[in-house]
């Protein structure tokens, strides 16, 4: 309550919404919002009906409106008609940060609203100056911008861009790409390190470095066993993958190479995103100055015999991580990740949040800042 009361002294002529997401005691918190001097008090779309009625008794008391968040809400067509029956003033749709990794729309739920009720409606969740303009287009009265503004190294600019997008709202066509392309998008535009963060420190591959520095690799893995040195289903694998694959090999020898410099022109000329074996490699000159990515556990001179033993897209252990034919690889100059397929869109997306976070934390240093004193570590270090 106290930055609400900090907040109505600085804007005293300003509206001033107070974010309680109350799902309990209604009466009471808008009490206590409406005194500290809050204009506008949100509650919990999923919040017992008893309790949106009797925040609505203390709101008619203290002279406060009351918008309802419909959050994680299963069915906000029909509660939304509710609510607004029961005498709330706003609706909030609002997609959280999770459900936005998932590839929800506040602006698609918007749409099916909008029509249904006659009370201002509110929009949430990860908009930005381009979604600002097509939630006000599709019928928005209030734009609620969070991350987009406070995570940019400039919020100043960006509030201004959003601001102009609201006033002024046009829709610059963007061609719509497929989900999987989305992902390879994302994914090129973030490092292993951001990858691993969205993932919860796991996926990475032990022991397994790039050959040739300073190149990414993105794609879905076609998956190879072999035995040492055997290179019959390594090399197989490659008329097996289609463009963008990345073909993943256990090897199980850092002393004998199922892999060489033909198979990475073979590679180059079928348009294969790049290749990754628990392994050596061999004729490391010649797959640098071809440039495909290549990651290894080491490279040496010496191959074994095109035997044949092994199995191409089975599953496999590749740097101590499980890959499964489809499962997305992701290197760089600090190494590979594996994504689980039915996760990637979802880390992707999360991996792109940590890039964002990592962006303005530079900006800061730059500014001065020390990384602790930034992250407040003492504060949350664990007691």
């Amino acid at each position: 309550m106290n930055s609400i009361r900090k907040l109505k002294k600085a804007f005293p002529d300003h509206t001033l919404l107070a974010d309680m997401k109350t799902i309990d005691t209604g009466a009471m918190e808008v009490e206590m919002a409406a005194k500290a001097g809050a204009d506008i008090v949100i509650l919990l779309g999923n919040a017992d009906n008893s309790t949106i009625i009797d925040a609505i008794h203390s709101a008619h008391r203290y002279g406060v409106k009351l918008m309802v968040d419909l959050i994680s809400e299963k069915n906000p067509i029909t509660r939304a008609k509710e609510l607004e029956n029961l005498g709330i003033d706003y609706i909030n749709i609002h997609v959280g940060i999770d459900q936005q990794m998932l590839g929800m729309d506040p602006i698609e739920i918007l749409k099916q609203i909008v029509s249904e009720v006659t009370i201002p409606i509110a929009v949430a969740g990860g908009i930005d100056a381009h979604t600002a303009a097509k939630a006000v287009i599709a019928g928005a009265d209030v734009v609620i911008v969070g991350g987009n503004i406070t995570r940019t190294d400039n919020v100043t600019k960006a509030a201004h861009e959003i601001r102009k997008s609201v006033d002024s709202p046009s829709i610059t066509s963007v061609a719509k790409v497929s989900v999987e392309e989305e992902i390879r998008m994302l994914f090129m535009g973030v490092s292993t390190p951001n990858i691993s963060d969205a993932i919860h420190r796991k996926g990475a591959m032990r022991g397994i470095r790039s050959m040739v520095r300073g190149k990414k690799m993105v794609g879905t893995a076609v998956t190879v066993q072999t035995l040492e040195g055997d290179w019959a289903k390594a090399v197989e694998a490659i008329d097996v993958a289609k463009p963008g694959d990345v073909i993943v090999i256990y090897n199980g020898s850092r002393h004998v190479a199922p892999w060489g410099g033909l198979a990475t022109l073979s590679c180059l000329n079928k348009g294969i995103a790049g290749v990754v074996i628990d392994g050596a490699v061999r004729d490391i000159d010649e797959i640098r100055e071809q440039e495909l990515p290549v990651f290894a556990s080491s490279f040496v001179p010496n191959a074994s015999d095109p035997k044949g033993f092994g199995e191409i897209n089975a599953e496999i252990v590749c740097g101590n991580q499980t890959v499964r034919p489809g499962d997305y690889i992701v290197g760089d100059d600090n190494g590979v990740v594996v994504i689980p397929k039915e996760q990637a869109y979802e880390i992707a997306r999360r991996a792109k949040e940590v890039e964002k976070t990592e962006k303005r934390l530079y900006d800061e240093i730059r500014r001065g800042g020390t990384l602790s004193e930034i992250m407040q570590i003492k504060k949350w270090e664990k007691h």
